[in-house]
């Protein structure tokens, strides 16, 4: 066997996907059929949860990764839902990161590839898998004709994944019924920061700037919305042209910005699915391979990255031999976990496409309705806030408990440091909140025990690889404790 796992697909999701399991131990390679990196800018936004997840890699100096893509991108301080007028205010949120990271998937891909190009993990570019057959001993991936074995394969490799069909699992959902455009250009006379603009005669254009100085202009015509599948097809089989483009601008904002060059251009519609199956035996579905939908808010992004972040401390668990069943089959387990994400995301994904591209006075109406929700603050904007930042996110728990139980854990203070920059992929990390450190002698290979300063009303927290609580407790039972760091850490 070459190695634990082979990654099909070397995109921002599978690159994780690698860094992750190549640090809690596990050996892995990656393998893309495209002869290498992708040029384009393609997905540019980064939610608060995704950059809390990247703080657990450590570069040179002790740098994050986190680190390393904030200096690269431009922060900014909303996000938006549907393009409405009103913007999601991010600087409240409790993280590290309280803004949206606009940084471009090329550089995601280059920060992370350099990270595994560092550890000595091999990304191989012009690898394009074609078949693989699996056992109860391991897989074979047929790549470039030739055979390689691994013990587990993790299909990475988009929307029309060849791990997806070999695997024979369904990807179920709805069909287009529009078309969006979507292009980097190069402008004289941008507008200032972010703009969004709708009309229900002409279609919605939205315009953002880019760390290099460049502009991603993305939206819907009035003309390209209620369409049958079949017209979908032909229209995105049409070349886009930088004359439409200007007309577009010309028309939604009464000029071209001084449109001079496109640096490319794309489509982009709402086909929604996700898959059946997350996991079939030792192959595993992550990021648009599980799940495709409209491109709004950059959450297909986020949320594939999400995926590895689940995947990767629990699939190296299983490799590691001490994975307990709670989290390979059970409660906590990987698609049990990622798969209502993917439904959740697949319905808030179809309600921004209904609010963006319904082209009537009735469609103005609404937005205008839940554009003056969100102004007015309170629990509708906090609610999609936590929703696309990725912050709101909790697991339901295997088993009745605190009411914490499943949620994302906060950059809680610790004795020394913070907790996110101490979570490692390959064990849990018990937060101690007693005065007399009660629960030290808790600590082994697979839990670190750290002292933390008070937090609600706690006297632990048993904190996951992935940052989530796997149990919290008020009352200093050691006992209770001690049991519970085996049931989540222990094979039986």
């Amino acid at each position: 066997m070459s190695v634990d796992v082979i990654v099909a697909g070397g995109g921002p999701v599978g690159l994780l996907t690698a860094a992750l399991l190549d640090a809690a131990g596990v050996s892995v390679e990656v393998l893309e059929r495209k002869a290498g990196r992708s040029q384009l800018a393609k997905a540019t936004t980064m939610h608060p949860r995704t950059l809390e997840v990247l703080t657990q890699l450590r570069t040179e100096g002790d740098r994050r990764l986190s680190d390393l893509l904030v200096a690269l991108g431009h922060p900014v301080p909303q996000a938006h839902f549907a393009v409405l007028p009103a913007g999601l205010d991010y600087t409240r949120l409790d993280t590290p990161y309280p803004f949206v990271l606009i940084v471009p998937q090329t550089t995601t891909e280059q920060v992370l590839a350099d990270h595994l190009r560092r550890r000595g993990t091999p990304v191989h570019y012009g690898h394009d898998v074609t078949a693989f057959t699996q056992d109860a001993d391991g897989v074979r991936v047929t790549v470039n004709g030739r055979v390689r074995e691994a013990g587990y394969l993790v299909g990475a490799d988009g929307a029309r994944s060849l791990v997806r069909q070999q695997a024979g699992i369904d990807f179920r959902g709805t069909p287009p019924s529009m078309v969006g455009f979507v292009a980097d250009v190069t402008l004289t006379d941008p507008p200032d920061g972010v703009v969004h603009h709708w009309d229900h005669r002409h279609g919605q254009l939205s315009v953002i700037p880019l760390p290099d100085g460049n502009h991603r202009v993305f939206g819907t015509e009035a003309a390209d919305t209620g369409l049958t599948p079949g017209q979908v097809r032909a229209r995105q089989a049409q070349a886009p042209t930088v004359d439409a483009l200007r007309a577009n601008l010309r028309r939604m904002t009464g000029g071209d910005h001084g449109l001079r060059e496109v640096r490319w251009q794309s489509t982009a519609n709402d086909t929604t699915r996700h898959a059946a199956k997350y996991r079939s035996n030792r192959v595993f579905l992550a990021g648009d391979a599980a799940h495709v939908h409209l491109p709004a808010g950059g959450q297909g992004l986020n949320v594939g990255l999400q995926d590895a972040a689940n995947l990767a401390w629990k699939l190296a668990a299983e490799i590691h031999g001490w994975a307990p069943a709670v989290i390979t089959e059970g409660a906590a387990g990987y698609e049990s976990e990622r798969a209502p994400v993917a439904a959740e995301l697949a319905g808030n994904t179809l309600a921004q496409a209904a609010l963006m591209t319904t082209f009537t006075p009735a469609g103005a109406a609404l937005r205008d309705l839940m554009s003056a929700l969100i102004a007015k603050g309170g629990d509708t904007a906090d609610d999609l806030a936590g929703r696309l930042s990725g912050l709101g996110l909790s697991y339901v728990p295997p088993a009745p408990g605190h009411p914490l139980d499943g949620c994302r854990a906060p950059d809680l203070a610790l004795s020394d440091g913070t907790l996110h920059r101490r979570l490692a992929v390959d064990r849990f990390l018990l937060a101690d909140f007693t005065a007399g450190a009660v629960f030290t002698p808790l600590g082994s290979a697979r839990v670190e025990v750290a002292r933390a300063l008070p937090w609600s009303g706690l006297s632990a927290a048993l904190i996951r690889p992935d940052g989530y609580i796997a149990r919290a407790w008020t009352a200093p039972d050691v006992e209770e404790v001690a049991a519970a760091v085996r049931a989540w850490t222990t094979r039986p």
